[in-house]
């Protein structure tokens, strides 16, 4: 089945239709630091930072020049001014470009290439609302945290990748900061082994991941009946089943097989995983995300003051 690569504006617009459902997350969600400055957060911790978080009484061996003499002078004790602690995060997605991601069903209404893009510009838009950096692994471009960014994510995902990125089914081996996130938007149907192998590469790198395997619904049930072809999407080989329904006993223990190895391998890692399917709305995968990455941001804040 051909499919048609959306335009840059088009993605960009989904995504931000999208992201627009959840400005409650960026204000709202208890796991994100109250303070949102200048691509910071505040972490509720003492440490560098400009923002005001809370008096002390004076201990012995504090700088003068952290008390602050009016509060002092009305509370009639002398009390040292605390600033929170903040500290940048680094945010990188990945959506697959391969052409098996190309694919789409008669029981969905986009291809699994378009709803990964979607999804990674979504994220990509509410970090950089919340102040974070955002790349994107295997891009040419630097992390960023303006609009700018995003414009040129959409542009990259509508048809800008190289042919080397569209070769790639797994992340690309590139070198990545210790303490950033990773967000990766594929099929993941490689085998265990390349996928364990690649993947724990970028957790040995010190990032912490979250896995979202994207899946049109007849990859699930495989509803075909009869004589069928199918068309392996990436090299071209056929496959032609004379009763398409006597492999589908085999065919979904199987997809479950390798599911259950891709949660296994996500809970080694200290990862999330989980399934999307084309059919389904994005709105509750993306609350349910950016929760995490929420809560993945305060920790690492945490590591990085101790």
């Amino acid at each position: 089945m051909t499919s048609v690569l959306p335009d840059a504006a088009g993605l960009r617009g989904s995504a931000d239709r999208l992201a627009s459902a959840y400005p409650s997350l960026l204000i709202q969600a208890d796991r994100i630091a109250n303070a949102i400055v200048h691509g910071a957060h505040g972490r509720r911790r003492t440490g560098p930072g400009s923002d005001f978080w809370q008096y002390r009484p004076y201990s012995p061996g504090d700088s003068i020049s952290r008390i602050d003499w009016r509060k002092t002078a009305r509370a009639g004790k002398t009390l040292i001014r605390e600033s929170e602690w903040a500290a940048t995060n680094t945010l990188f997605v990945w959506a697959s470009q391969t052409a098996g991601m190309d694919f789409v069903s008669n029981l969905a209404s986009t291809t699994k290439r378009e709803r990964a893009a979607v999804l990674a510009l979504t994220v990509a838009t509410l970090a950089i609302r919340a102040g974070e950096r955002v790349g994107v692994l295997g891009w040419p471009q630097a992390p960023g945290h303006t609009r700018l960014v995003l414009r040129r994510m959409a542009a990259w995902y509508a048809g800008e990748a190289d042919q080397e990125a569209r070769r790639q089914s797994l992340p690309p081996e590139v070198a990545l900061p210790r303490h950033a996130s990773c967000v990766l938007f594929g099929d993941f149907l490689d085998p265990l082994d390349q996928l364990r192998s690649r993947l724990g590469d970028i957790a040995d790198a010190g990032l912490h991941g979250h896995i979202v395997q994207i899946t049109d619904p007849a990859e699930e049930t495989l509803p075909y009946h009869g004589r069928t072809q199918f068309i392996e999407m990436t090299t071209g080989d056929k496959l032609i089943a004379g009763r398409a329904e006597t492999l589908r006993q085999d065919y979904i223990a199987a997809l479950a097989r390798h599911r259950e190895g891709l949660r296994q391998l996500a809970r080694q890692l200290g990862w999330t995983f989980v399934v999307h399917h084309t059919d389904q709305s994005p709105h509750p995968l993306l609350a349910s995300l950016y929760a995490r990455l929420s809560q993945r941001t305060s920790d690492t804040a945490l590591v990085k003051a101790g």
